[in-house]
């Protein structure tokens, strides 16, 4: 290895996994793990969850390690290393998690909401990297954003800039976790998406996705959507077409208010691919002011199964 380079041990705290790599200042995953995060235990298992998965990506490590970055859920004080509330760990209000993580290992520890890490990280090393500004957003479980403003995160006063999930689009819509009604991500969520496919099949009795999940509801996941969009069924055709249409929605009124016509869209439901890129412009492009209407470019992320660990290694390598 050469001595030049430099290296980060990347921290992705999910609510089922928690996924630890040692990453080069180039985005190359060098070493990497998965645990179970086992949230539903409480902070205090949480935290000695990450310690364990780092542990085992630092076990006979020769490499000099620069510091440890972390991305997590919820609202994250960065200068304290603080994260508040994350959604899918019961019982965690505060905890100062990088200095735990930082006394534990000796090791310098940063910490940021998880979708500011992944737009730095596309930024860095993806398909950011030519854009000044762009608005990273992450699909998944809920609808995450990262705010990227003349190639600096833009937190906000409270460090909950981006929340782009819960661009409300439907005033009398359904309740959302945050408290308030028809947000972006109760139409767009893995599991708001999955409830009300399961709902809507009954009138779709010819769609393939019934042989794909054994005529067993429970059975359905987005994943099973997307095998039946790439064999072209026409109903997960349309399913992603309006997945497309309310989240596109929901950017345009991002897009007329701060002036970033350019958005990255990663996570587990974007790899619903062309359709839903395609889907997302179309009603983004529509919905905007006539200024914007031909600035508008929706783009996918380059990062993508790795993207949580590389995104959580860059913060120890970007200079905010």
């Amino acid at each position: 290895m050469k001595s030049n380079i430099k290296y980060a041990v990347g921290v992705d705290l999910g609510g089922t996994n928690v996924k630890v790599g040692i990453v080069s200042d180039s985005g190359k995953i060098i070493k990497k793990t998965s645990i179970d995060t086992k949230a539903s235990e409480g902070p205090n298992k949480v935290v000695a969850q990450i310690i364990t998965a780092i542990g085992q990506v630092l076990n006979n490590n020769k490499l000099k390690i620069k510091g440890i970055g972390i991305g997590a859920a919820g609202v994250v004080i960065v200068e304290k290393g603080i994260v508040e509330n994350p959604p899918n760990v019961p019982g965690w209000k505060k905890v100062k998690l990088a200095s735990i993580i930082e006394n534990y290992f000796h090791i310098k520890t940063k910490v940021e909401n998880d979708a500011n890490a992944a737009a730095i990280a596309e930024m860095m090393f993806g398909a950011g990297k030519k854009f000044h500004s762009f608005i990273m957003v992450t699909l998944g479980t809920g609808v995450g954003g990262g705010i990227i403003f003349n190639k600096k995160i833009y937190r906000g006063n409270f460090g909950a800039a981006g929340e782009i999930g819960h661009v409300s689009i439907d005033y009398q819509g359904q309740q959302c976790n945050c408290g308030s009604f028809g947000c972006v991500e109760t139409f767009v969520g893995n599991k708001y998406l999955v409830k009300r496919v399961q709902t809507e099949l009954s009138y779709h009795k010819d769609s393939m996705i019934w042989n794909l999940i054994n005529n067993d509801l429970s059975l359905l996941t987005p994943l099973i959507i997307e095998q039946a969009l790439l064999k072209n069924d026409y109903f997960a055709t349309k399913v992603v077409a309006d997945l497309g249409k309310y989240l596109g929605i929901a950017l345009a009124s991002v897009a007329n208010a701060i002036d970033i016509s350019t958005f990255i869209i990663g996570g587990g439901v974007s790899g619903f691919g062309t359709p839903l890129i395609k889907s997302i412009q179309d009603t983004t492009s529509s919905r905007v002011l006539k200024s914007l209407k031909d600035k508008i470019k929706i783009i996918p992320a380059k990062l993508k199964n790795d993207a949580g660990i590389i995104g959580a290694s860059s913060l120890i390598f970007y200079k905010s």
